[in-house]
């Protein structure tokens, strides 16, 4: 098992913008989401709807690869990932809870160039909701 470094474990302890892929039939799957946080520095938890693609590959192969960006950071994080909980009670619609055990962290960052900030990030529409929903997911994760 790998450990998340020190300044990517800082980055994850709030929610965090990523792409996460998953593969079903041998093909790749990637998405974007923004509920994602480290449990711990072996773990990761990230939440997407019950019904997602991403959550349906998951269930067919545990293998999952997360894509974090920020200040001076470009890793790819692999692993093994599995439902935790099928579905967050307090949301108004179904969001599973997915847990992935780091198995190997890689730096891709390359000489001569870097990552000058983070992917920048906001809610629109009824922004309230939004943050409201944010807390719930939270708190699911870090449970």
């Amino acid at each position: 098992m790998a450990k998340l470094p020190e300044n990517v474990f800082n980055l994850l302890k709030r929610l965090t913008p990523s792409v996460v892929a998953t593969a079903k039939d041998n093909k790749p799957y990637t998405t974007f989401i923004t509920w994602l946080i480290a449990k711990d520095e072996n773990t990761i938890r990230f939440a997407v709807n019950k019904d997602s693609l991403t959550a349906n590959n998951v269930k067919e192969n545990p293998y999952v690869s997360i894509e974090v960006f920020g200040d001076g950071i470009a890793y790819s994080i692999s692993g093994l990932a599995k439902i935790i909980k099928d579905e967050i009670e307090t949301l108004p619609f179904p969001v599973s809870v997915i847990e992935v055990k780091v198995e190997n962290v890689v730096d891709n960052l390359f000489p001569g160039g870097t990552v000058t900030g983070e992917i920048p990030f906001k809610h629109t529409g009824d922004v309230e909701k939004a943050e409201d929903l944010d807390k719930k997911v939270l708190e699911a994760l870090l449970s």
